[in-house]
């Protein structure tokens, strides 16, 4: 850590009322960092609060935290990256020791798995833990149970890292494609509980829990089908299959009593689906072909990027 550079990332809007100590904070935590904060069209004062507490502070005008994500990752250059968000929910103490788990141990990117701190069990609401559940579990289901909490806003990334990560989407989805983008890669990473904590008064969630909800479930489905697309439409092929199978049954049944198919509509219907199972399986065996291009593409430009220090 003495020889190894180290940026502080931390994404804002509207966050006054709390930059200040977190830059405070991790500058304390990590004397040698560089804290850069970008303000993503603040109407509070972010800006000044930020530089005021000492940090560099830089605009992005495209509103959402995955562009300021893009923009940070394409303009800094450090060793490893600390991203935190703006609202001191995240207790910056842990910081070194996730940075030193990086660099020790070479990994591409150490994860910050919350926990509540004592007294504060509404600092992490019901239903966002809940939804995390829900689209972690079906993210380790399709690419391997590494990370328990996907969705956290606390992380650390190597250099290898931040300089292969596509940055697609355009808001909170982006912790979605952190994940998956090192899972794919099967990067080494590691998960440190860290505490988490409410935010201070006057502060408000920016997080829509329905509406991003849906976003990140959206941005989950389209990885799976452009990273596992033999998955994706073999699973929609088998689907259709079992509707066939279901309507089908009875269409035949009569056949074998009668010899007569007295519902053509549905023996049509039936057949056309059976055909497009097969052409959906068939789909899914050549873009397979093509994601794996794509991944060994991907694999190659993350191996031209140097270690920390190389």
């Amino acid at each position: 850590m003495k020889t190894a550079t180290i940026a502080v990332l931390v994404p804002c809007f509207n966050e006054a009322v709390a930059i200040g100590k977190v830059v405070g904070d991790f500058r304390a935590c990590l004397p040698g960092a560089v804290v850069y904060v970008y303000d993503n069209n603040s109407t509070d004062g972010t800006a000044q609060a930020a530089a005021a507490a000492g940090a560099v502070v830089r605009r992005e005008g495209l509103q959402g935290k995955g562009h300021v994500i893009r923009r940070m990752f394409a303009d800094i250059e450090a060793d490893a990256y600390v991203l935190v968000d703006g609202d001191d929910t995240y207790d910056a103490s842990a910081a070194p020791e996730m940075v030193r788990l990086l660099l020790d141990g070479q990994l591409d990117m150490v994860n910050g798995q919350r926990s509540e701190v004592d007294g504060e069990a509404g600092a992490y609401r019901r239903g966002h833990r809940l939804g995390n559940r829900v689209l972690s579990g079906l993210v380790r289901a399709v690419f391997g149970d590494r990370i328990k909490d996907m969705l956290s806003g606390y992380r650390v990334f190597s250099r290898r890292f931040v300089k292969t990560f596509p940055a697609l989407a355009s808001g909170f989805e982006t912790e979605t494609e952190f994940t998956i983008h090192a899972l794919d890669l099967m990067m080494p990473l590691a998960e440190l509980p860290v505490s988490y904590r409410e935010r201070p008064a006057g502060s408000a969630s920016k997080l829509r829990t329905y509406s991003d909800g849906l976003r990140i479930l959206r941005t989950i489905i389209v990885l799976v089908k452009e990273e596992r697309p033999l998955q994706f439409f073999a699973a929609a092929g088998g689907l259709l299959m079992l509707l066939a199978i279901l309507l089908g049954i009875p269409v035949v049944t009569t056949y074998l009593q009668t010899g007569l198919v007295p519902r053509l509509p549905t023996a049509v219907l039936v057949t056309g689906i059976i055909m497009i199972s097969f052409l959906s399986f068939a789909c899914g065996l050549i873009l397979d072909s093509v994601a794996r291009g794509r991944k060994e593409a991907k694999r190659l430009a993350y191996l031209a990027i140097p270690r920390w220090g190389a």
